[in-house]
């Protein structure tokens, strides 16, 4: 079940023996997707990097994933529909332009590489944290700046929304990022989050 306030969430659990070791977000998103194609619930992903780990406090420690002292916890699972292809992200989509003056970011974990950019995110409360950015030139820099230590929020010209569910139109068509590899051009994004269907451990 989802987060919900004044239950603990995760638990002490070990990587089970059939458990996968992945070194990113985009390795965790590359089984995910494997396990859907061949008709399989996703293995239970012990993380060693990456951005959700880092949200999860993890210690990129192999030794430690098979060890009592490992933590599992349930995630969701972001999934996107660009101008009718499917894809799944396990810690964030970002689609902007070259310059930065268009972004429009959907976050399942908190950070970005060295940036927080959703402080208030949360990987297993069923809502994606978005914000839809329309930058001037001048702002970039500024806005950029912030972003190691989250105080990039609040900005007139950032939207910020906390959903489930979730439509957007980036205006024409966009390069997109998922879990921070390029992976398609497009237009219309069609956003949703799959709550539960991961477990993790760190």
């Amino acid at each position: 079940m989802p987060i919900a306030k004044g239950v603990a969430w995760g638990w002490l659990g070990r990587l089970p023996d059939d458990g996968v070791v992945v070194h990113d977000d985009a390795e965790a998103a590359r089984v995910v997707e494997t396990a859907r194609r061949e008709g399989r619930s996703p293995p239970t992903l012990g993380l060693l990097g990456g951005d959700l780990c880092r949200t999860l406090g993890g210690l990129r420690d192999e030794s430690r994933l098979r060890s009592s002292e490992a933590m599992t916890f349930p995630v969701d699972l972001g999934v996107v529909l660009v101008d009718g292809r499917l894809h799944v992200f396990v810690a964030h989509l970002v689609a902007r332009n070259q310059l930065w003056t268009r972004v429009f970011a959907a976050m399942n974990a908190q950070f970005v590489g060295p940036w927080d950019v959703a402080p208030r995110s949360h990987p297993n409360d069923s809502l994606l944290d978005t914000f839809d950015a329309r930058l001037r030139l001048s702002d970039v820099a500024k806005v950029r700046a912030r972003l190691p230590l989250g105080t990039h929020l609040p900005h007139p010209s950032i939207r910020q929304r906390r959903t489930p569910a979730v439509t957007t139109d980036l205006d024409r068509r966009r390069p997109i990022w998922l879990d921070g590899v390029r992976k398609d051009t497009g237009r219309v994004l069609a956003l949703h989050l799959e709550p539960d269907v991961l477990r993790v451990v760190v």
